[in-house]
């Protein structure tokens, strides 16, 4: 059934900056579950749409608007989370969804007790080989698993300050990208191990890492995350189970078994995602999983820091 205009749901989106723009905004404006109805940005908003500065006046100001997309960085997005919340909104958070896994399941706590909807977004789960890749690979066994995530940071994150600061992640802000689809298609659990972490000299998070994972039966599985790469990125994951090799390219957007492309037919990950969570308005449900970024609290917790040389911007 089409959707008429009844039917679409107001949200407001709170931090208007590179990813909102680029992805965010497009996907409600082209995806037909939700309204564009109101921004939260210090900075400016959307032409044509009311802005506030702060998400209090916007809770205070449009009570009918029941749903708000958190796109600000993870260090200042608790406490923007808790009061929509509190005040009964539905609440959608842009990857990683919080500085701490701690701050993540108090959310989750809280959205049960209101009784509204909390989803904690991981996009690069809703690329189009993601879920093929899973099926694929359900009841496989797996033999080795290799991860190779690197980009420019210049290209991907200028003048983003914020993600060398304590809860920005560094690398790993892309690399829970990696880390997502990882925990999403193997058929196995996995924990980390080892890591070993690439710190510039001036800055507070890594600019590189490694990581090894232990696996049932011993199977190798290692990451390598890096953002001094020139040139494309690389976006990479390779598993090699008893019936042939997977690999998916592109962050997920293509997949190929034994060197075979399959074909994919998808939405994009952004328009997955509002629609994801229109599916869980429906059912008043909740999809809070903080599996990638326990691993890299865990890559925290174990890693051996190195120091390399400073990074300016």
């Amino acid at each position: 059934m089409t959707m008429t205009e009844q039917d679409l749901r107001d949200i407001a989106i709170v931090g208007i900056g590179k990813i909102a723009r680029d992805q965010h905004i497009p996907a409600i404006a082209d995806g037909g579950a939700f309204r564009l109805a109101a921004t939260v940005s210090r900075s400016g908003g959307i032409a044509g749409t009311e802005n506030f500065t702060t998400i209090e006046a916007l809770l205070e100001a449009r009570p009918e608007i029941g749903a708000v997309s958190l796109c600000m960085p993870p260090q200042v997005r608790y406490e923007a989370a808790a009061a929509a919340l509190r005040a009964g909104r539905h609440v959608m958070l842009e990857k990683p969804p919080g500085a701490t896994v701690a701050e993540v399941r108090a959310l989750a706590e809280l959205a049960r007790a209101q009784g509204v909807s909390l989803f904690a977004t991981w996009h690069s789960r809703h690329a189009a080989g993601v879920a093929p890749a899973r099926a694929w690979l359900a009841g496989r066994s797996l033999r080795k698993v290799t991860i190779d995530w690197q980009e420019d940071v210049r290209e991907w994150h200028p003048g983003q300050g914020w993600i060398w600061e304590p809860g920005g992640l560094g690398v790993f802000d892309p690399g829970i990208n990696a880390l997502s689809i990882l925990t999403a298609i193997l058929p196995v659990p996995v924990h980390l191990a080892r890591a070993e972490l690439a710190f510039p000299s001036n800055r507070d998070t890594p600019i590189a890492a490694t990581l090894t994972f232990a696996a049932p039966g011993g199977v190798p599985v290692e990451a390598v995350f890096d953002w001094r790469q020139q040139g494309a990125p690389t976006w990479d994951i390779r598993v090699e189970t008893e019936d042939g090799t997977l690999a998916l390219s592109e962050g997920g957007g293509k997949l190929a078994i034994d060197g075979a492309p399959q074909p994919l037919d998808h939405p994009g990950e952004y328009p997955s995602l509002y629609a994801h969570f229109a599916g869980l308005l429906a059912r008043n449900a909740s999809d809070v999983d903080d599996t990638p970024l326990v691993h890299v609290a865990d890559a925290f917790l174990l890693g051996r820091r190195i120091a390399v040389e400073p990074f300016e911007d």
